[in-house]
């Protein structure tokens, strides 16, 4: 198992800029060995006979339908589906702010 300890936890939490008080820095360092531990346990089992692959479901194929180009829908129609709308446009809040 991979030694983690708190000097590694405070070089992860500075180095993703999570600030981290004492107690849950001792929180994160619990629980991260409790999940180390678990996924340790996945050494005990045995893949002797067990084929690499990359998807568990042999021979999946595309299950998309094929794009096709359809009747279009009014735009009275989708806009009054939405919450807000301003010239003929779907109004959506905001993700970039400046400061």
């Amino acid at each position: 198992m991979a030694d983690i300890d708190k000097k590694l936890i405070q070089y992860l939490t500075r180095l993703s800029r999570i600030k981290c008080s004492e107690d849950e820095q001792e929180s994160l360092l619990k629980d991260l060995r409790k999940i180390l531990n678990y996924i340790e346990q996945l050494n005990e089992v045995n893949t002797e006979n067990v084929a690499p692959c990359s998807h568990v479901l042999e021979g999946i194929c595309n299950v998309m339908r094929d794009d096709v180009v359809d009747e279009i829908l009014p735009r009275e129609l989708f806009l009054a589906n939405a919450p807000s709308h301003t010239g003929g446009m779907i109004r959506v809040p905001p993700i970039l702010k400046n400061n």
